[in-house]
């Protein structure tokens, strides 16, 4: 059976949950050599009681689950009685406007998720008015002023990719907190509801969100800080020795080079009061095992070392070395980061996109996820476009202008992934209409 079909031993998300059963036939990837990013849940037979059996399932997904989201999907076409009311719909015009004011009255400053949303918007924002002081001089020269494209452009171009480089390590970071034990984030409640207009108020048992039944990392600030760091810590819970020489008189590896296998055996993760974790670095054992077959990771690993490469163009294209640079040193320090920058992010956006859909030639128009990484591989096509053009760009004005064109609109496609990514980060308990095809 391919690996996108069936997940790995001990690697079931909701395993620990038993009033929820896996429905292996659900279970799907696009790419079949990869993790599956998308697993169905029903109600296990003894919580038949529950409205969940004929109502509610919840749906797992990898994106979802590395951003903190727990998603439902609902029937409402199925008969109910009226002892229970199912969750709304988020994906009306209300719930979005609700939307919009959490991404104005919110700042969830401790959510990774949340962090690299933001990073990247203002990044994108960066990139844009960059795009203006590269591309309005050649489209209305009126407008042109002392130092617009070598000063404005280069320094703006240095902070955009500067904010790229840490939303990407962010992306990075984020990646490796993917909750693997997965967790609902719902909890049935009963409250006291009218439920026929102008009958009396009866216990009406619903699902809420619940942050005591979620498990990850982006509910609790204190996660983030964590309380101590495990790697530190031997398995009888004592401190390791980092002394230069053993008992015995034979010379111990020295302390740098014992940390240093420490971390790639145990990892570096730390850990609140109440038992959420926040890892910074995996052990190599899990990078080997599990998350080099994981879309999501693949793709933030792509974007980073894209973003690191990418700088190096926002460096050199400072003034003061931008415009000391012969044409050999300009093609090679400038341009050729960007083309190949520019074609990691292509290739992360691509990832990020197939990682939301159920086939690798379906798209999935109906998933944040899907516009988001989208819109990246636009974003990711401009900016290699610029790149590739940059070399003719001072023999010929219309390439010039194509250049900086290129750079305008592939911002304004950051830009816009970024503020759905933004939306999506604070959106964690959506619920979607249950599809009635198979």
């Amino acid at each position: 059976m391919p690996r996108r079909l069936q997940f790995q031993s001990g690697r079931d998300p909701l395993h620990a949950h038993t009033g929820l059963n896996l429905r292996p036939e659900h279970v799907s990837g696009p790419v079949s050599f990869l993790n599956p990013t998308r697993a169905r849940y029903a109600a296990a037979p003894e919580q038949i009681v529950t409205p969940k059996p004929a109502q509610i399932e919840h749906i797992w997904r990898s994106r979802d689950n590395r951003k903190g989201r727990h998603l439902l999907q609902v029937d409402y076409a199925l008969p109910r009685g009226t002892e229970y009311a199912l969750p709304p719909r988020t994906a009306t015009l209300h719930a979005t406007a609700q939307g919009l004011l959490r991404m104005a009255t919110r700042c969830p400053y401790w959510d990774v998720s949340y962090l690299v949303a933001t990073v990247f918007t203002a990044g994108s924002v960066v990139w844009v008015i960059n795009a203006f002081f590269a591309w309005l001089p050649l489209q209305d020269p009126s407008t042109t002023f002392p130092g617009e494209s070598l000063v404005g452009g280069g320094v703006t171009a240095f902070i955009g990719a500067t904010i790229f480089e840490v939303g990407s390590l962010l992306l990075l970071l984020e990646a490796v907190n993917e909750n693997q034990t997965g967790c609902f984030g719902w909890a049935l409640e009963t409250v006291l509801r009218r439920v026929e207009e102008g009958g009396e108020e009866r216990p009406v048992t619903e699902l809420r969100p619940s942050d005591e039944e979620c498990a990850h990392h982006h509910t609790d600030s204190r996660s983030l800080v964590g309380q101590h760091k495990e790697h530190d810590r031997d398995n009888h819970g004592g401190r390791r020795r980092r002394s230069g020489s053993t008992k015995n008189g034979k010379r111990r590896k020295s302390p740098m080079r014992e940390s240093l296998e420490d971390v790639l055996e145990n990892g570096v993760t730390t850990r609140a009061r109440d038992g959420r974790a926040f890892n910074w670095i995996p052990s190599w054992k899990e990078i080997r095992s599990h998350y080099m077959h994981e879309l999501g990771f693949q793709a933030s690993f792509i974007q980073f070392v894209g973003a690191s490469i990418f700088w190096i163009a926002g460096l050199t294209g400072l003034p003061g070395i931008i415009n000391h640079m012969d044409t050999g040193v300009e093609d090679a320090l400038y341009w050729t980061p960007q083309i190949v920058g520019g074609f990691c992010f292509v290739a992360s956006g691509l990832l990020f996109t197939l990682e939301t859909q159920d086939e690798w030639y379906r798209p999935a128009p109906r998933v944040l996820g899907w516009h988001i990484g989208a819109w990246n591989f636009i974003g990711g096509i401009g900016f290699t476009l610029c790149g590739a053009l940059g070399p003719a760009s001072a023999a010929n004005s219309g390439v010039a202008y194509q250049t900086s064109l290129a750079t305008f609109w592939g911002s304004w496609a950051f830009l816009i992934g970024s503020t759905i990514q933004w939306y999506e980060s604070l959106q964690k308990h959506p619920v979607e209409a249950k599809s009635t095809s198979p």
